[in-house]
């Protein structure tokens, strides 16, 4: 790739002398690009980056100010001086900070290493509050707020809704613009957001349990009347949707700019890792979430109130809202460190310049388009900059397979909780926390190993869609372990009879002679599991009369269960709150096999990121990334769960009576989740390969003779110039 000509200053400095790179040499047509300061001193008598002094003097946050040619020793032992302004040749101030508010010390953080961090706890808030908290609390909010199964769904998918709106706006326009501005105003957007989504709270009254008596023991108050169900506080719904609009809306730019202003200041080889630093910090957050949230709800909503229900209540809500502001306000502040960043670090001109694209080829060489430094400044180069990206079909089975990955992704973080749960028979607080400290080491170590490899081999685009096709191959192979499964725990009434013996047809009978003098309600689900280790729908059609004061194990006791017999004793058994234990031997098997299809699913997430940024031009980053995000969550982030829980449903032994309508199902049966949940895995991951497949096929990199540099330059694939240069003490690679 020749050297970039700075005919509409968007360098930053004016080419009036030739670049010295001693290795390798120059092109002919290169020999009259040329550069120097504003000051209108030569490029050897001034330091040059993309950032100097009115006086001359280089920034002291300028990691690449260094001159590229030599200098004297006066010229490398210049001080600095404090309250200097740091600007490039054309005016553009490249210091850290807020309007004329420069202070010195922030320059420190005037690095790709602050911006990083920075980056990163925006993405660690977003995850916890978006995939962390709202997954956490969703069941609280439905029982404070009335709301059906279908109107909490409509509040999950309003954050993918707001994101598909604003995808191609913020990522055009910002693109173009000055990406941290969008970056810190989508953070505070974000912020705002998580505070309205706790504002019902202290909106509505004091929450109050319509009934502190013991549910659920034989002739006891089993439930409310149908009648009692209804209530007004279901609109607040509409502000709980809001609030997650605002949440799609503030992450839009977090997920599109922060990585292509990522990748614009740091060099090419070092971009992944940074990347995958970002996205683990992104993955980490649901994990925060899940357990910051799971213990905010063992504090009862109106803190400091006397109550008579324990957390296990059916009737309990927990202060579903403590995480939301928490998490809102630190939002808020956040924002304004990363709003007080320039457009670009200090130093970033220099790895632009030594950048080599790797940008897919097109036949009719239409892509040249987009190397046009005014090309997609205004919106009548919108639909070009789309016809480009149409055209260009590395990108578009990039996006297909990272729709399918996403798909999986959106799957498992739905229904991995609830698959653990019915296979291993666990309540869905543990189940919860088995797969986050499942997901935590497979998903976190997987987006950063992802990352670490493209760096260490110093992989080409090429080579970066084989690593992916590597990974997809290899969870393809490891999801096959579904063929096996865990049996299910015996049932009474839902699995077998209540004497042991099979089901007639495959019908339900709950009701039996032990239990049919107790008027036991099918509303009241509580699982009980019976000294003779088979479980009960509830203590009520168990036939237990009574209920000790005394915990064992943490659980409820309940005695004098009719239907409970006992082995060796005449008379009636004991049963324990909660689901049977189950000892399956295959546990340990599928726990390892599941650690590596999210492992391998994970690993594959940032080189395909990569390999994104990569076979597009460079001006095109941050719009491909906005596409490639609205065909990600199109076609697999919000159809992922549907079709997931569509063909899980279809498993369902056991389902939710709420007044004579189906609620939620209780009960699956686990050879047939395993089975649906393997076809499910099998064709997205066929297709995804294929797609990886069909990309890798059709990608057409660069002539060799485009992009400047010896061999070693183009074995190495590190996509930077090699350059004799004299070293640089105040280097931060990485």
């Amino acid at each position: 790739m020749a050297m970039p000509q700075n005919s509409t200053r968007e360098n930053g400095f004016c080419f009036t002398q030739t670049l010295d790179f001693s290795h390798p040499s120059p092109r002919p047509g290169d020999a009259g690009r040329t550069f120097s300061a504003a000051s209108g001193r030569d490029a050897c008598g001034t330091p040059v980056s993309n950032g100097i002094t009115s006086s001359g003097v280089p920034s002291p946050s300028d990691s690449c100010a260094e001159p590229l040619c030599s200098t004297t020793p006066g010229e490398e032992e210049t001080q600095f001086e404090e309250g200097i302004k740091y600007v490039s040749a054309e005016g553009e101030e490249l210091a850290c900070g807020w309007g004329g508010f420069t202070p010195g010390c922030l320059q420190l953080c005037n690095t790709s290493k602050g911006v990083l961090f920075f980056l990163c706890v925006a993405s660690f808030l977003q995850g916890m509050t978006v995939n962390g908290f709202i997954n956490t609390v969703i069941t609280s909010i439905e029982r404070r707020f009335d709301l059906r199964s279908y109107q909490s769904g409509l509040i999950a998918s309003s954050y993918d809704i707001a994101a598909c709106v604003c995808l191609t706006f913020v990522s055009y326009f910002g693109g173009n613009g000055h990406k941290p501005r969008w970056l810190g105003w989508g953070v505070l957007v974000m912020g705002l957001g998580s505070l309205l989504f706790a504002l019902p709270h202290f909106t509505t009254g004091q929450y109050e349990a319509r009934s502190a008596a013991e549910v659920g023991v034989c002739g006891g108050n089993q439930s409310l009347p149908c009648s009692q169900a209804a209530s007004s506080l279901s609109g607040y719904r509409f502000v709980f949707m809001l609030g997650q609009f605002l949440h799609g809306m503030g992450a839009t730019p977090l997920y599109t700019l922060g990585v292509t202003y990522l990748d614009e200041n740091v060099k090419t080889n070092y971009s992944p890792v940074y990347i995958a630093v970002f996205y683990t910090a992104a993955i980490l957050g649901p994990a925060a979430g899940y357990l910051v949230g799971g213990m905010f709800l063992n504090i009862y909503t109106e803190i400091g109130r006397e109550i008579g229900i324990s957390p296990e209540n059916t009737l309990w809500v927990g202060a579903w809202w403590i995480g939301f502001l928490g998490a809102g306000a630190a939002s808020l502040l956040i924002s304004i460190p990363i709003l007080g960043y320039p457009q670009r670090l200090p130093g970033s001109q220099r790895y632009i310049v030594m950048r080599v694209s790797e940008a897919h080829q097109i036949k009719d060489g239409s892509h040249k388009k987009a190397s046009d430094p005014d090309f997609g400044k205004t919106v009548k180069d919108l639909p070009r900059s789309v016809l480009l990206l149409l055209k260009n079909p590395t990108f578009i089975f990039l996006c297909l397979a990272g729709a399918t990955e996403a798909t999986l992704i959106a799957g498992m973080s739905t229904f991995g909780p609830k698959f653990l749960e019915s296979q291993f028979s666990l309540s869905a607080s543990e189940a919860a926390t088995f797969f986050g400290y499942l997901v935590v080491p497979a998903g976190g170590g997987g987006t950063f190993l992802g990352g670490f490899l493209v760096n260490k081999f110093k992989l080409r685009c090429s080579g970066i869609i084989k690593l992916c096709l590597l990974c997809t191959v290899s969870s393809l192979l490891a999801i096959l372990i579904f063929f096996i499964h865990c049996p299910n725990m015996p049932m009474a009434g839902v699995t077998q009879m209540y004497d042991g013996s099979a089901l007639p047809g495959g019908h339900l009978n709950l009701t039996a002679a032990c239990n049919a003098h107790c008027g036991c309600l099918q509303e009241t689900y509580s699982p009980v599991c019976g000294s003779n280790d088979i479980m009960y729908y509830s203590p009520c059609h168990a036939g237990c009369k009574k209920v000790s004061e005394k915990l064992r194990n943490g659980k409820k006791v309940y005695h004098e269960c009719s239907c409970v017999n006992r082995a060796l004793l005449p008379g009636p058994g004991d049963a324990e709150a909660g689901k049977c234990t189950s000892s399956c031997a295959k546990k340990l098997l599928l726990l390892c096999f599941m650690f590596v299809v999210i492992l391998f699913t994970f690993l594959s997430s940032i080189p395909a990121l990569t390999a994104t940024l990569r076979c597009v031009s460079d001006r095109q980053r941050s719009f491909a990334l906005g596409i490639q995000w609205i065909v990600v969550r199109t076609l697999g982030g919000i159809p992922g769960p549907i079709a997931f829980g569509s063909m899980i449903d279809k498993s369902c032994l056991l389902w939710q009576d709420q007044c004579g309508e189906q609620g939620s199902c209780y009960v699956y049966q686990n050879s047939a989740m395993s089975r649906y949940t393997l076809i499910a895995g099998l064709v997205y991951k066929v297709l995804g390969t294929t797609f990886f497949v069909v990309a890798c096929l059709l990608y057409k990199p660069p002539p060799p003779e485009s992009a400047p540099g010896s061999s070693n330059a183009s074995e190495n694939g590190n996509g930077d110039r090699q350059e004799h240069k004299p070293s640089l003490p105040a280097e931060e690679d990485i």
